[in-house]
């Protein structure tokens, strides 16, 4: 999946308040790896986050590949609007 940096951050902050420890712990991961994941600088985080990012327009292009922590987020925004 291709999205852009700043679409990837949007949604990021539109994530309620403790969303990140819980994606990681319904996942199975560290804390870390999700900060990374939404374009966090968590240095010393074990686990390969699964993307790429190339510098462009709009933040950059941002290829995920695995969206399970995305997909994790979008459940959870899709809760929080009901």
């Amino acid at each position: 999946m291709v999205i852009t940096f700043n679409e990837l951050r949007r949604i990021k902050d539109r994530l309620p308040s403790g969303s990140s420890q819980r994606i990681a712990d319904e996942l199975g991961i560290d804390v870390s790896t999700v900060r990374n994941y939404f374009g966090g600088k968590h240095y010393g985080a074990s686990d390969h986050v699964g993307i790429h990012v190339e510098k462009g327009p709009d933040g950059g292009v941002v290829t995920l590949h695995d969206t399970a922590i995305l997909d994790a987020a979008m459940r959870i925004l899709n809760e929080s609007e009901k």
